[in-house]
């Protein structure tokens, strides 16, 4: 028989109980949505980023990067330019740092007050833009990379001369806005020493991201990078062959052969594991879907009995009443899917316009993209959406294809069955558990999520079984009404899991949500205490990279010792450290260390120090990503030491920390300075007197850096304030989902019960005609719920911790490479199970009321 005359009917059903199917279409569509939007806010962001990089690297046949952030000898360019093979040979030098407007009319009247003797009020300096430098050479760079090319803004000034002048600025549009500059304005670079007064001349037309174009050879002298480059782009002579020329072509061990979109490649690493986490949390509200579908399914499956039944009569098959179920839900899941991409392109538009292409990870500061559209990617979501939902209607679709018809007019039940095997939840959890033993795939907890995955389904396949044990496991009651709902609760097994299914997997998933990121709180708490032991902290910049090009004049630290109430200062160098072209840069924290285990999170063993062999400490990121361990000895691109005289360096400890994912590495002050040669400094730690004040010693460091030195200051309370701000932000969705899944589970509930209600309506008015009440019809369908649901919540608490187990200790370290202790918090963990079970008994008592209806008797008489 076809299928789509029957289709019809489901229109009927669907056009009386429009609310019921949806709900269902509401929790795919939000599924989707939040799937999509998430790969179009990535999408958007990084194809955004990969223009700009295109813009900026241009299309060069070969790149030759620096192996190390320093930089390589610039002798390169002299040598290629005598290869006959390459054509043209663009030299670039790139670094970070902080650009400020200058206000000609302030600096007019200063320099008049200056000049008169008089004394004037100093005007608050301006804020700084972090921005991208790009040193490049203008006579080379149109024939590769013809966006970063200077166009002056007047006519006269045209010229190649000009384009070679040190004092002059070349800012792309995105630089021209956020510092709100027009040509002929004065703008200041900072440097290692100190900031440098340039005059915008024109602009540039690459990037997306403030940046600012100056001469190579003038950001060479004025960044202390004198004689270095960060790369070469090249054109070979049309008819080379690529391939080999670099195979002819001898690199020294500071130079790479590179891609034009490292870069790209670098901030796509960055974000995939949170991009990952995301969309896994986008599909667990799929998955809850999927219950919620289960849910209605059989709720219109049950109150559609007779009709089924009259169509098995009138010649319709059992596996035609499955597939009409199917096609119904397949249907619904297609027309919530198209809802759902479409919500999740309003959401990624309005999330890309408010926030940026950030995902609220901080992988994409500063960028507005355009909205973009991953068709693949959009149409997996889509699938996965109608998947779900036919994957929740299997289950009521197997009811109806074993719907008896005959009895079933009679209005004698459904289908009946013998009790699922115990087998198949017990092989899923076992399986899950030893997927939460495998290692990462490409660097991400895949066999993690599946286990997870596994244990859920398991867990909700043992539902009957658990309800069964538990309850027989109870005396015997004393009472008729007692024995009744302690009867059925216990044999009743189908049901029970078509009950609770939902309510064991959202109270599993809220559970092991809530241990995940108490867990997670509790070791940043502690961490935060043994991190910040000073009372004030005073940086230059907020990122090591652009730190570099910050730092503190050399009488500053003598400076800050002096101010009333301070009683210590430490001193630290950040600097950045590229380690691997495809992955973001480490952080070298250079600091004192004599007692490394009182100064340092340490983590495992603190091995002894080897003399004449410099130590350092890894943080655990660093440790995971590069595979160091303790005791071996490694190398690293020191700055100012040369590739061939590294010095091996003794892994001493492993430490703690929470605050830089792809890794830092500590060593010694004194040790980094005697290897390296480099002075400076960009932190400061002051702990204070007694009783000072917290504030004047503040105002004081300001006064004494004046506005030639910007910096951040905070206490230990602003910063454990902000960080734990930060971290309960990053895990507000955690909560939203929690509220939605244990939303889910109880409309689950509800559905079930209301199924139940219809198929029962002979039994609950023989009941009445025995002489219950219709208070004592009501407490028996709650009391059979309140045993299902307290076995559920058994299975669920426990079912979660078990995923809490997977998340803390296997996602969470393969994600992020952090470890922390697992935390259970007690109260709320009883709190959300008290609240399951309450809002269910009520839900149970709620739709009890249609059990005890005048309907239930009449439909007793219906048969005599």
């Amino acid at each position: 028989m076809k299928l789509l005359p029957l289709l019809t009917l489901s229109w009927a059903e669907w056009r009386h109980h429009p609310w019921r199917h949806g709900v269902a279409l509401l929790a795919v569509a939000l599924g989707v949505a939040l799937a999509g939007s998430v790969q179009m806010i990535n999408h958007s962001a990084l194809t955004e980023f990969a223009q700009a990089v295109r813009t900026v690297n241009g299309e060069p046949d070969v790149v030759l990067a620096a192996s190390s952030s320093q930089g390589f000898d610039d002798g390169w360019i002299a040598r290629l330019a005598r290869d006959e093979q390459v054509a043209v040979a663009s030299p670039v030098l790139e670094l970070d740092s902080q650009a400020r407007r200058i206000d000609s009319a302030a600096s007019a009247a200063s320099a008049a007050s200056a000049a008169s003797g008089a004394s004037a009020a100093a005007a608050p300096a301006p804020v700084p833009v972090p921005v991208r430098i790009v040193g490049i050479d203008a006579l080379r760079v149109a024939a590769i990379a013809p966006m970063l090319l200077p166009q002056p803004a007047s006519a006269p000034e045209r010229g190649a001369a000009m384009l070679l002048d040190p004092g002059l600025a070349w800012p792309n549009p995105a630089a021209m806005a956020r510092l709100q500059l027009r040509a002929g304005d004065q703008i200041e670079l900072q440097s290692a020493g100190g900031w440098r007064r340039l005059r915008v001349a024109g602009s540039v037309a690459a990037g997306s991201t403030p940046l600012i174009v100056l001469d190579i050879a003038a950001a060479q002298h004025g960044f202390q990078r004198a004689g270095r480059l960060s790369r070469i782009d090249l054109k070979l002579v049309q008819g080379v062959d690529r391939a080999a020329w670099l195979q002819a072509l001898t690199l020294t061990p500071e130079v790479r052969v590179g891609a034009a979109d490292d870069a790209v490649q670098r901030l796509s690493n960055l974000s995939l594991a949170y991009r990952v986490n995301l969309g896994v949390l986008a599909l667990v509200a799929l998955l809850v879907g999927g219950f919620l579908v289960y849910s209605v399914v059989s709720l219109s499956v049950a109150q559609r009995t007779p009709s089924f039944a009259l169509l098995g009569v009138l010649g319709l098959a059992a596996r035609e009443r499955r597939r009409l179920v199917l096609a119904e839900s397949a249907l619904l899941g297609l027309v919530g899917s198209l809802l759902g991409l479409g919500a999740g392109a309003l959401l990624a538009w309005g999330a890309l316009r408010l926030l940026g292409g950030d995902l609220g990870g901080g992988y994409f500061p500063g960028t507005v993209p355009r909205l973009a559209w991953p068709w693949p990617m959009l149409a997996a979501c889509g699938a996965l959406g109608v998947m779900a939902t036919v994957g929740g209607a299997w289950w009521p679709a197997r009811r109806a294809e074993q719907l008896a018809p005959a009895q079933a007019l009679k209005g004698f039940g459904g289908p009946t069955g013998a009790a699922p095997p115990v087998w198949p939840g017990l092989a899923a959890l076992g399986g899950g558990g030893l997927l939460a033993l495998a290692p990462p795939i490409g660097g991400l907890p895949l066999a993690a999520y599946a286990s997870v995955a596994l244990l859920l389904g398991g867990g909700v396949a043992l539902v009957p079984a658990a309800v069964q044990a538990l309850i027989q496991r109870h005396a015997q009651p004393r009472t008729a009404l007692m024995l009744l709902a302690w009867r059925r609760a216990r044999f009743a097994r189908q049901t029970a899991s078509a009950t609770v299914a939902g309510v064991v997997a959202s109270l599993a998933l809220s559970v092991a949500l809530t241990v995940m990121v108490a867990s997670f709180r509790e070791a940043v708490s502690g961490w935060l205490e043994q991190i910040l032991p000073a009372d004030l902290y005073l940086r230059t910049a907020q990122s090591s990279s652009a730190a570099e090009q910050a730092l503190l004049p050399p009488d500053f630290v003598a400076a800050a010792a002096s101010v009333p109430g301070v009683a210590r200062v430490q001193v630290a160098r950040h600097r950045p450290m590229q380690l691997d072209p495809h992955r973001p840069s480490v952080t070298l924290v250079a600091r004192p260390l004599a007692d490394p285990a009182t100064v340092l999170p340490l983590v495992g063993t603190l091995i002894p120090a080897q003399p004449g062999i410099t130590s350092i400490y890894l943080s655990e990121p660093a440790a995971a990503l590069y595979g160091w361990s303790v005791g071996q000895r490694i190398t690293l691109p020191l700055p100012g030491v040369d590739a061939a005289a590294r010095p091996p360096l003794l892994v001493r400890g492993i430490w703690r920390d929470y605050a830089r994912q792809f890794g830092a590495v500590a060593i010694a002050l004194d040790d980094y300075r005697r290897l390296t040669g480099d002075a400076g400094l960009n932190e400061l730690s002051l702990s204070l007197a007694p009783g000072a004040a917290p504030a004047a010693v503040d105002a004081a460091l300001r006064e004494r850096a004046g506005a030639a030195l910007p910096i951040d200051i905070a206490s230990t309370a602003q910063l454990r304030r902000m960080s734990l701000s930060i971290f309960d932000r990053s895990f507000a969705v955690t909560r939203y989902l929690q509220a939605v899944a244990i939303g889910v589970g109880l409309v689950g509930v509800a559905a079930s019960l209301s199924a139940q209600v219809l198929a029962r309506r002979k039994e609950f008015g023989l009941l009445a005609h025995l002489g219950l009440t219709r208070a004592q019809v009501i407490g028996l369908v709650t009391l059979e719920t309140l045993a299902w649901l307290v076995a559920g919540c058994a299975v669920g608490i426990g079912l979660g911790l078990a995923i809490a187990v997977v998340l803390v200790h296997v996602v969470n370290p393969q994600s992020f490479h952090w470890t922390m202790s697992m935390t259970l918090p007690a109260l709320p963990l009883a709190l959300l199970a008290g609240a399951v079970l309450l809002a269910g008994a009520l839900t149970a008592a709620f739709s009890a009321r249609r059990a005890a209806s005048r309907q239930a008797v009449l439909a007793v008489k219906e048969d005599w």
